[in-house]
Parts: C-alpha cells; sequence; structure tokens
C-alpha cells in the first residue's frame, strides 16, 4: 500500500475530516447543489414558511393568553385571601383592645385597670404615663418574686444570674423605654400603637405570674 496515502493510517487523526482534500471536495459539491436549486420551487416553500409561522405564533398567542388567564385568576385568589387575613385580623385587634379596656373582666389589680385608662386615652402623656405605671408594677413582681436590687434595672440584673424570671428579654425591653420616658420626657415620641405594643408586653409578663 502506498505510504503517501495513507499517513495517518486508521487512527482517529486519519479521519477524512482532516483532510484538505475531502473538505474542499465537500465545499464544492455544496455550491453546485446551491446553483442547482430549482427557484420555481420558491413560492411553495415561502407558503409553506408562511403557514408554519402562523400555527407558531397562534400558538405562542394561546400560551400567552392562558398564562394572563391564570395570572387574573391566581391575583384575584390571592386578594380575597389578603382581604379575608385583614378583616380576621382586625376582628382579633377589635377583640383584644375590647379585653383591655375592660381588664379582660377577671383581673382585679386596680393599678392594672387604672393603667388601661390610661393606655386608651387620647393623650400623649397618659400613655407615657401608663407605661410608667406598668413598670412600676413590674418592680413590685421583681421584688416579690425574690429579686434583690435597689432599683427595677438591679432586679433585672439579678434575675439574669438565674433561670427562674423567663420574660428576661421582654423586660428589659419596656423597662429601656420608659427610662427613655423618663429621662427624655417630652422630647421621646410615642404613638398609641408603640404604647399598647409596650403594655401588651407587661400584661405577657403579669399574666405568667399571675400578677394581674
Amino acid at each position: 500500500m502506498d505510504s503517501s496515502s495513507n499517513i495517518f493510517g486508521d487512527s482517529f487523526l486519519g479521519s477524512k475530516w482532516f483532510n484538505p482534500d475531502y473538505l474542499f471536495n465537500q465545499g464544492v459539491s455544496f455550491f453546485q447543489s446551491l446553483s442547482n436549486f430549482n427557484i420555481s420551487n420558491w413560492p411553495q416553500i415561502l407558503s409553506l414558511f408562511h403557514t408554519v409561522l402562523f400555527f407558531l405564533a397562534l400558538f405562542f398567542l394561546t400560551l400567552i393568553s392562558y398564562c394572563a388567564v391564570r395570572m387574573f385568576e391566581i391575583r384575584s385568589k390571592e386578594k380575597k385571601h389578603l382581604e379575608h387575613e385583614i378583616a380576621e385580623y382586625a376582628h382579633h385587634q377589635a377583640e383584644r383592645e375590647k379585653k383591655l379596656q375592660e381588664g379582660e373582666g377577671v383581673s382585679k389589680n386596680e393599678r392594672w385597670v387604672k393603667t388601661l385608662g390610661y393606655i386608651f386615652s387620647q393623650h400623649i402623656s397618659d400613655w407615657k404615663l401608663a407605661i410608667i405605671e406598668a413598670d412600676s408594677m413590674l418592680d413590685d413582681l421583681m421584688s416579690q418574686l425574690g429579686f434583690a436590687g435597689e432599683t427595677l434595672g438591679d432586679k433585672l440584673k439579678s434575675a439574669a444570674t438565674t433561670e427562674k424570671f423567663h420574660s428576661l428579654t421582654s423586660a428589659w425591653e419596656v423597662h429601656t423605654i420608659r427610662n427613655r420616658i423618663a429621662h427624655e420626657g417630652a422630647s421621646f415620641q410615642l404613638s398609641q400603637h408603640e404604647a399598647k405594643r409596650v403594655i401588651a408586653l407587661y400584661e405577657q409578663i403579669f399574666r405568667e405570674y399571675g400578677f394581674i
């Protein structure tokens, strides 16, 4: 066998696609086929092409319409669900505030009932007074629980060394707000919503230990 005709042997590198002569001949054959193409077939090809495009456009328009309808249905359901949740939350909040105003009808602690009266006032000074009064009640509770200290802050620090008082984080939060009211005075801005939130934290602590 002539070695020049199979210089690469039967290896991968000996493939015909690495043969420049073969590639050149393939290119020539391709362009010759183009030159022999019958241009009279173009109208049929264009017609077929337009038909395919029409059905593709129809398919995608149908798909887009379906997606739009489904999104509208999902948004509608989400809106109804959200409205229901808002209504439930508003009802819950109204019931909760009603119970707070009434002292939940079971609290015999006169100081707590008085504090609730302050928080439902229309004056910011009364909201601050409610927090100050609730903090004083917390001081008494800490003393009853046996935590020593001259101030409420000292008693809370004492509680930090034991696992007896489980509401330490909430107690520190509300006591810090009380201290800001006392130190900043009229410059301390307080909304009624925030005041109610703080009083709710005091209430949670008091009820945990049966103080109110």
